[in-house]
């Protein structure tokens, strides 16, 4: 059975160990963890990895945050994988540092790279399991946040926060959402 696991960020040296990126570092983390190389394909970085007889086909869009409905369409399409088998690792500034919460649904919470995501699909339904990066930034100062790097006390804790979403991708995959949800929804890394 096909998973299709899609990390939001976007390209660029600039903006690597950003906020923005969890979805990356996520994807970038489980792919080493397993010896796996992303390539360079249609819309994405893509590399496969097998667990207990699932593959899950990881995607690191190329288009940009904003128009990654684009990578998400294309790869479904192409890989024939149903919206139950598709999962989205997003930042989210409304969850302090270190909290995971996998939603089987939802609205964007004004993140525009889910907002093209819902665009182009054409609903809300399907997974995502949103990282949050906290909301330590003034007034107006939002895209300068999300756009910078961590700081050093969260460097220090976003190698177990990775390991943990990577675990969170893993369940989702083998045990279902609902069970993931319960098992994971529950804990914070600090």
């Amino acid at each position: 059975m096909n998973y299709l696991i899609v990390g939001l960020g976007n390209v660029g040296d600039e903006y690597a160990d950003t906020r923005h990126n969890i979805g990356f570092m996520v994807l970038d983390a489980w792919a080493k963890a397993s010896n796996a190389v992303f390539a360079p394909q249609r819309y994405a970085a893509r590399t496969d990895i097998k667990f207990k007889g699932r593959t899950f086909i990881l995607i690191k869009p190329s288009t940009y945050m904003n128009l990654s409905g684009k990578a998400v369409n294309y790869w479904m399409q192409a890989e024939h994988v149903a919206t139950d088998n598709l999962l989205v690792v997003v930042d989210d500034l409304a969850l302090p540092f270190g909290t995971l919460r996998l939603r089987k649904q939802g609205s964007d919470g004004g993140h525009n790279g889910l907002k093209h995501i819902n665009e182009t699909l054409g609903h809300q339904n399907y997974a995502r399991l949103r990282m949050g990066i906290g909301k330590d930034f003034a007034k107006g100062q939002q895209i300068d946040y999300v756009l910078s790097a961590f700081d050093d006390d969260e460097q220090q804790t976003l190698t177990e926060l990775c390991g943990r979403a990577i675990d969170v991708l893993k369940s989702f995959g083998t045990i279902g959402l609902e069970r993931t949800m319960t098992t994971y929804n529950q804990n914070k890394i600090s």
